[in-house]
């Protein structure tokens, strides 16, 4: 029976569905990635309405058909941790990390968080938009069509309500899907140094006007030494739950503190960095419905030299997934392939489990697995076309964009630019 699609995208040499399976993948079942060949997709109305052939797709009609010419397409990436709404950058401590300089020293010459804490306050939110808006443009660019957008530059009322704001602006005007995170517990402000359960309880009491305006749905807080302790994190998170809103914790991303147990104890959608986590908080991932969001451009940035056990997270049975944590001081990268790399290079991932991280995984990671991350009918048309032959290449072939064209709602947003044919007369 012939049928009639607003598009199709026919002749696509491999097609990465990620329709295997219900929820997150956790532990083996992430090493499982079917693939289909010589396959075409039909959309109609912005979203996919037939998945198949392309023998078979020749007897279908199409307002618009697009030959993908043998390449790799799969679901839009998704990128589940970022701090996008930011003033003002910190290339400046590059040379000072060099030299050796701690970043308590950088701190006290005005520089690390508490510099970009005063950039983004004097910022208004048009400036704030704007930036917001290229970083996001640069993110589509690199095949991702939903991002977690983090506030926590502001460390006051006003400010986190503006980056809020900002974020929720750029869900409305922009093609991407956001999905917005509070981390006002970001960090200690100076003047509370010894009066950081007075900060968090301010914190705490923005919650209704975020609420009322509809700015957040998840609630984030960075437990580590020196910051926020394990126990004043599960305080201050229980009572965000209380209020309705879901929790995500930057756990154990130096030390050993015991963030991840906590974490998967009070039911956190996903605890992230967890560089330092125990044996004991790994089997707990293993054993809950915590996603693991492992971030290791933040670890190859900061020059440690150590990464998150993610082959310990695997074997133990967690749901993994990947983000670049984009923000002006640890991870300024929007490159989500890049990280799909380092996952292959430093974590010890396999090329199945890094695309199940950065699709399935990280769609659930901030509770949109039912809406992103998988190719389905019914389902947005989010897709990426790539300049490559099957879905090992990304990850081996690294610091370059792969992308060659984006599709959010069955709408071309992103073709990658062609060189002039003849780029000399000479």
């Amino acid at each position: 029976m012939t049928k009639q699609f607003d598009t199709i995208i026919e002749n696509i040499g491999q097609l990465l569905t990620m329709n295997h399976g219900d929820g997150p993948l956790k532990g083996k079942e992430m090493s499982e990635l079917p693939v289909l060949t010589n396959a075409a997709i039909g959309i109609n109305e912005g979203l996919i309405d037939w998945i198949g052939t392309h023998e078979e797709a020749q007897s279908h009609k199409a307002t618009e058909r697009i030959d993908a010419e043998g390449k790799l397409v799969t679901p839009g990436l998704v990128d589940p941790h970022t701090h996008l709404v930011f003033g003002g950058s910190r290339e400046h401590e590059m040379a000072l990390k060099q030299q050796g300089v701690p970043y308590l020293e950088i701190l006290k010459r005005g520089g690390g968080i508490l510099s970009t804490v005063g950039a983004t306050r004097e910022a208004s939110e048009e400036e704030l938009l704007k930036k917001a808006r290229f970083h996001l443009d640069r993110m589509i660019s690199y095949g991702v069509t939903t991002v977690e957008a983090k506030s926590g530059y502001g460390l006051d009322k006003e400010t986190e309500l503006k980056q809020l704001r900002v974020a929720k602006k750029l869900n409305d005007e922009h093609a991407a899907d956001l999905v917005s995170t509070f981390l006002g517990a970001h960090a200690i402000p100076p003047g509370y140094k010894e009066r950081s359960d007075e900060f968090l309880q301010e914190m705490l009491d923005m919650l209704s006007d975020i609420e009322k305006e509809n700015l957040a749905e998840f609630v984030d807080i960075f437990c580590e030494t020196g910051v926020f302790t394990v126990e004043q994190s599960r305080r201050f998170l229980k009572a965000a739950k209380d209020k309705g809103f879901s929790v995500k914790i930057h756990a154990d991303e130096i030390d050993p503190l015991g963030g991840t147990e906590m974490a998967t104890e009070i039911g956190a959608t996903s605890g992230d960095h967890l560089v330092g986590a125990s044996d004991k908080g790994i089997q707990a991932l293993g054993e809950t419905d915590t996603i693991a969001v492992l971030l290791p451009g933040t670890s190859f940035y900061l020059n440690k030299g150590k990464f998150a056990n993610a082959r310990g997270m695997l074997e133990a049975g967690a749901a993994v997934a990947l983000s670049t944590d984009f923000n002006p001081g640890s991870s300024p990268t929007e490159n989500l392939q890049f990280i799909m790399s380092l996952a292959s290079l430093q974590l010890k991932m396999t090329p199945e489990e890094i695309w199940n991280a950065v699709t399935v995984n990280s769609a659930y990671a901030i509770k949109r697995g039912e809406q992103a991350g998988k190719l389905k009918e019914g389902r947005k048309a989010d897709i990426i076309l790539w300049d490559a032959p099957n879905y090992h290449y990304i990850p081996y072939h690294y610091g370059v964009n792969h992308t060659n064209t984006v599709m959010k709602n069955g709408r071309i947003i992103y073709r990658k630019e062609k060189l002039h044919e003849q780029l000399s007369t000479h």
